[in-house]
Order: C-alpha cells, then structure tokens, then sequence
C-alpha cells in the first residue's frame, strides 16, 4: 500500500507500467468536475467517479475487500475518507467467494490499522491489500482508478 498526496505521484510511476497514466490523468483533470460514473480511458484504465455519504465502520467492514486482477489508485476529491487496512496474509476468515466478473473478493477479519484520506490525498491497494473505504460522515467524493496487472 502507498499513502501519499497528487503533488508527489510522480515518485510512483515505476511501480507500474501504467501508473504514469493513471497519475497523469489524475493530475491534468479538474477532478471535482469529473462526471460522475465509470469510463475507459484509451490506456484500458478503468476510472470510476463516485460522490456518496460516508459509511459506518461496520458497514464498510461487511465489505472489507482485496482485489486479484487489478490495483486501486483511490483519490479523495472532496471530504475527509477513512479506511479499515490489513495485509492478505494475515486475513483468515473469507466472506463468501471470489468473484471473477468484478474482481473482488471479501474477508470478515478485523483491520491492523485505520488511516484517513483528504483533499488531494491518495492510496495504492495492491491485490495484497485488504482496505474498507468509504468510512466517514458526510459526502465524499472520490475517483478511483483500476489498473490491470
């Protein structure tokens, strides 16, 4: 997992092939006028907008998930995002199976840690990272990319 601010997203690009892209985008938009939903940029980023209320922590935890096929970059545009984190290898108890066709998949164990998201803050989750977004009070609008391994 990477925690950092778009200023310094530059510092990431070798992670991933596809990471110059992904924070190119995100640095050359004006991120709180994206329209709201899911598109496809031309590099096969998946850029999926989204403004809601912020969740309880026992809400978001139903749902506390890793991915196997892609990487999240999640950016906080407006509001203040908390997230539950815990690596893969130390989560033991799975909710449910896997499924293929939105890439997620569920554990029912109790995060490591908890960290918040800002303005112009952003987080890396690799398929080893299990995260619980969304927790908060208030709107939150986010824009999330998926990157293909």
């Amino acid at each position: 997992m990477v925690v950092d601010t778009l200023n310094n997203a530059h510092k990431y690009y070798n992670l991933h092939p596809s990471f110059a892209k992904a924070f190119e985008f995100l640095n050359q938009n004006d991120l709180a006028n994206l329209t709201e939903g899911v598109t496809e940029t031309p590099e096969g980023l998946k850029v999926i907008v989204n403004t809601a209320n912020g969740k309880t922590e026992e809400l978001s935890l139903s749902k506390f998930e890793c991915h196997d096929k892609n990487i999240d970059i999640q950016v906080c545009v407006k509001g203040q995002e908390t997230y539950g984190w815990k690596p893969r290898e130390k989560c033991a108890t799975p909710n449910g199976d896997y499924n293929p066709d939105k890439d997620v998949r569920f554990f029912s164990d109790t995060p490591d840690m908890f960290f918040q998201l800002t303005d112009g803050q952003f987080a890396v989750f690799f398929p080893e990272d299990v995260h619980a977004p969304m927790i908060g009070e208030g709107e939150i609008k986010k824009v999330v990319i998926k990157v293909k391994i």
